[in-house]
């Protein structure tokens, strides 16, 4: 599962990115539009904006805005930044690859080529998907079936 950190910060990210590349939005307004803590988000906010993704203004029209075009962010980088690696196992990681302490061949481990074949797909999906893509298909998706839940005992 995805932190409560990396959630919220989606949900800033959507907010800004729906406002446009450049366009400020102040924190008290993406606080009460999404129901995120204030001091949490500033901290979000803060390291999205040390990694590149925000700029921020000061002032009565200041604000955190996007410095890159949504369709340039992908979901996975955000993750990443957020809540780390997210390979099912350290021999898998893209950026904290370490070999399994109880594996002693990694080609023929498998469990390895189990997780291998899953956490290709996702990665796939995670690259592939940005801010853009994700609002787009939000866009055409009917009403009733964004509040689909997943059955208790599901993923």
């Amino acid at each position: 599962m995805i932190s409560q950190r990396a959630r919220y910060a989606f949900k800033a990210l959507f907010r800004l990115a729906r406002a446009g590349v450049g366009e400020s939005v102040q924190i008290k307004d993406i606080c009460e539009a999404d129901q995120i803590p204030r001091p949490f988000l500033e901290q979000i906010l803060l390291e999205l904006k040390r990694s590149g993704f925000l700029g921020s203004r000061r002032g009565k029209e200041g604000g955190y805005f996007l410095l890159r075009d949504p369709s340039q962010i992908s979901i996975a980088s955000v993750l990443r930044l957020l809540d780390g690696p997210f390979a099912p196992l350290p021999c898998l990681s893209k950026t904290a690859y370490r070999r399994c302490d109880d594996c002693a061949d990694e080609a023929s481990c498998d469990l390895r080529r189990v997780f291998a074949e899953v956490y290709g797909k996702m990665l796939n999906v995670l690259e592939g998907q940005t801010l853009a893509s994700a609002l787009k298909a939000a866009e055409v998706m009917p009403r009733n079936s964004r509040k689909q839940r997943v059955p208790a005992g599901g993923a």
